[in-house]
């Protein structure tokens, strides 16, 4: 419940009330309900008209259901009274807080970011933590709230309203402790606006998601990216990522640990499934992924936890039990070669799938891959630039995502960065069928990149049914 004397007080607090018509009715409100979805209505809901492609239609069919205010940067002029403001991501962002009474009070916050590995670390989280702890997870690949059941999340990081909404039904279970992935675009459209988290941990930076409806360049997304250090009491960084003087700088005088190369906390023996590790969480753990940076995103893990009240024994459990579905799940085909599916899809996070992989597979290597349509467009080339200097790779492109693009198009955009012909075969399910004929022993791999754990495929604007990359190469092994 929230009373419309509490909304004006946040907005004037926040400076970002424009104009609010008052009539005497209007003040008295009290909501028991906040929504950005017209169909879910009533006369005792508080209404965010939000989002470009909002239309006057959607408030006059809410008005019929009996709404008798909305909040809005527009005055849409349909008879009951606005309340403009300035930003309505901010409005947002602070009225759910305080209509689900604080929940991020009641729990430990931990926050991930990074261009790679937020899912990857956060799974070390929540299996760290899980060990004497009460954690949920908000996971692009699984969100939790209650330890027990979970789902599959629309977003990285939920919209404003729905994270104050599963933060508060996560106290309501019982948890103690909430672990998140941060993405830039949550920061860029104020998803989060107003929070502070316990522990932010920031793994890592490189190009990515800049494009006409994300960062306009590189500085945007990185300046977007370190917000989450800022609005951080405690922070984990990485001391071997790129432009990290810039972030050692920006932590500077915060509580702060860094890892990694040339830091305390770092990696000094490295196996396939196991690390040693110095400083802080000095020594030797066992894990289910293989890969120098899944060992780092572990060490991150590690250290935030570490500080949110789990013993050096949580740490060294929870390791070892992590798994991630869609990151580095490993089949064995019947003549002994390996198949590895994993959520690469950006040019940095793809190479070093490959440098991993081409570590223990030393025979042909068919890389399968494709591009998301009208999104991150730069990827194609990176994609394109590192296929270019890995001659050895043999490539079949295909679809990932293409949304209203056509996929034989982006193949083909991808393709024209390289000197050598490539194979293109658009359905992705014969991708994966011809790729595992090609191989013949246990030095051979085939490496599926970009879809992960996904059971769809994004096609003008709908998710459709897709077995996902794991089950359908368990069909032709």
């Amino acid at each position: 419940m929230i009373k419309m004397e509490t909304v004006l007080t946040i907005l004037k607090e926040d400076q970002n009330l424009q104009q609010a018509t008052d009539p005497a009715d209007l003040k008295n409100l009290v909501f028991d309900q906040i929504t950005y979805d017209s169909r879910e209505v009533s006369a005792t809901s508080l209404f965010f008209a939000k989002g470009l492609s909002f239309k006057k239609e959607f408030l006059e069919k809410a008005i019929n259901t009996g709404l008798k205010t909305y909040i809005s940067q527009v005055d849409y002029k349909v008879g009951i009274p606005v309340i403009l403001v300035k930003d309505i991501k901010q409005a947002m962002s602070l009225i759910a807080m305080e209509f689900y009474g604080h929940p991020e009070e009641k729990l430990k916050l931990l926050a991930f970011t990074g261009t790679k590995g937020k899912t990857t670390a956060a799974y070390f989280a929540y299996h760290i933590l899980k060990e004497n702890h009460k954690p949920a997870m908000l996971s692009t690949m699984n969100t939790t709230l209650d330890g027990t059941h979970f789902f599959k999340s629309t977003l990285t990081t939920p919209e404003s309203l729905d994270l104050f909404s599963m933060m508060a039904q996560a106290v309501k279970n019982g948890m103690t402790h909430l672990i998140m992935e941060v993405s830039s675009q949550a920061y860029l459209v104020k998803r989060v606006y107003g929070l502070s988290f316990d522990v932010g941990v920031f793994l890592n930076i490189s190009p990515d998601h800049i494009g006409p409806i994300e960062h306009p360049n590189f500085e945007d997304y990185f300046y977007h990216k370190r917000l989450l250090m800022d609005n951080s009491r405690a922070v984990i960084v990485n001391a071997g990522m790129d432009h990290f003087d810039t972030v050692a700088k920006q932590v500077a005088d915060k509580d702060h640990d860094f890892y990694g190369k040339n830091s305390d906390n770092q990696i000094v023996d490295s196996q396939a499934f196991d690390f040693t590790a110095s400083g802080k969480i000095a020594g030797q753990y066992d894990l289910q992924l293989i890969g120098h940076f899944n060992q780092e995103n572990a060490l991150a893990a590690g250290l935030a936890c570490l500080r949110l009240g789990a013993s050096l024994t949580d740490i060294h459990a929870g390791i070892a039990k992590t798994s991630v579905p869609g990151r580095m799940e490993v089949l064995t085909q019947r003549n002994g070669a390996k198949v590895f599916v994993d959520y690469a899809h950006n040019g940095d996070s793809l190479e070093k799938l490959l440098s991993v992989v081409a570590e223990h597979q030393t025979g042909l290597n068919i890389l399968i891959l494709g591009s998301t349509g009208n999104k991150a467009e730069s990827r194609r080339a990176d994609f394109g630039r590192l296929i270019q200097n890995r001659p050895e790779l043999h490539v079949i492109l295909t679809a990932d995502d293409p949304n209203r693009e056509d996929p034989q198009k982006i193949a083909q955009e991808i393709a024209s960065y390289v000197d050598r012909p490539l194979e293109i075969i658009v359905d992705r399910e014969e991708a994966i069928k011809k790729a595992l004929t090609m191989t013949s022993g246990p030095t051979d791999a085939v490496i599926i990149a970009g879809k992960g754990a996904d059971a769809y495929q994004i096609v003008n604007d709908e998710k459709l049914a897709y077995a996902g990359d794991l089950p359908i190469a368990s069909l032709y092994l």
